[in-house]
């Protein structure tokens, strides 16, 4: 029987193939997009969960509480009907969780350089979809970017900071790339919804989702990159 993590991360893959394959059906299987998209997110939960090795008691509490806001996101956002800020507002809230658990660990500098960086990047996004979003939409999204784009260069600060350290380096950068990753989904959703749409977007956005979280939560893992 293989191991335990090594089982969840097949059932992830399944279940995160189901979401995609479903949604990529335009509404055929609908039911099997509603169960494999939380079911994708509870299994990656269940990954932090039961680490046994964890960086931090600390971290793993925020992490997989990080991962219940994503799971109320994944639900809002898939339900019919227009739940757009309320899905909006929980991985926000997914985000805040993930700024607090990657905060430590790196120094001003190195802060500084990501936060940089990562502004561009938000800059270049909302300079070609602000003036395509409704008014009332440009609080939430300028606040929901800002908390985004904070959580993935905090993560990259720390994977940067932490490269050498025989004991974070692998969690340090599992995060880091998971961060990056969940900016990556988070704009090509942005610019499928907003932008005009983007061929195949819902194989891209969600693959992408489901890729970050499985790195985020496998950070939570001391010996992650020995599994």
């Amino acid at each position: 029987m293989p191991p335990r993590n090594t089982l969840l991360t097949r059932l992830v893959a399944v279940s995160a193939v189901g979401a995609i394959a479903s949604a990529l059906l335009d509404g055929q299987w609908i039911w099997l997009h509603y169960v494999c998209k939380p079911l994708a997110t509870l299994l990656i939960l269940a990954l932090a969960m039961g680490v046994s090795n964890p960086v931090s008691t600390r971290y793993r509490l925020l992490v997989c509480v990080g991962l219940l806001f994503s799971l109320a996101g994944d639900v809002f956002l898939m339900l019919p009907g227009d739940w757009f800020v309320s899905g909006l507002a929980s991985f926000l809230l997914a985000h805040l969780c993930y700024v607090v658990a990657f905060a430590p660990g790196s120094g001003t500098r190195e802060k500084l350089i990501a936060c940089v960086v990562y502004a561009a990047i938000a800059v270049a996004n909302l300079v070609g979809l602000l003036p395509r979003l409704p008014a009332e939409l440009h609080a939430p999204v300028l606040a929901y970017v800002a908390v985004l784009m904070l959580m993935g260069a905090l993560a990259a600060a720390r994977g940067w900071s932490l490269r050498r350290d025989p004991r974070l380096a692998d969690s340090a950068r599992l995060a880091a790339i998971g961060g990056g990753l969940f900016v990556l989904s988070d704009s090509l959703l942005a610019w499928n919804r907003f932008g005009g749409g983007i061929p195949l977007a819902s194989l891209w956005v969600l693959a992408t989702y489901f890729i970050a979280q499985w790195h985020i939560a496998r950070s939570v893992d001391l010996q992650a990159g020995g599994n």
